[in-house]
């Protein structure tokens, strides 16, 4: 079973603000959060690795530039 982590986790594992998560999101860049009850959401961690992984070539070549 694919479990949830909240969205102070995502901000955590992803290094990304609020904000900007936000904003892929609307932009289908990024996995959408789902609505666990009335005042709580969540994204499907496996979704949040898969998009880790997908970004993973991208992260290398930024630190190589630095």
């Amino acid at each position: 079973m694919d479990g949830y982590v909240s969205q102070h986790e995502v901000m955590a594992l992803v290094r990304l603000s609020r904000s900007t998560i936000w904003r892929l999101e609307r932009q289908g860049l990024f996995p959408a959060r789902r609505h666990l009850s009335r005042r709580r959401v969540g994204w499907r961690k496996s979704e949040i690795e898969k998009w880790l992984d997908s970004r993973g070539s991208l992260r290398c070549e930024d630190t190589a530039n630095v």
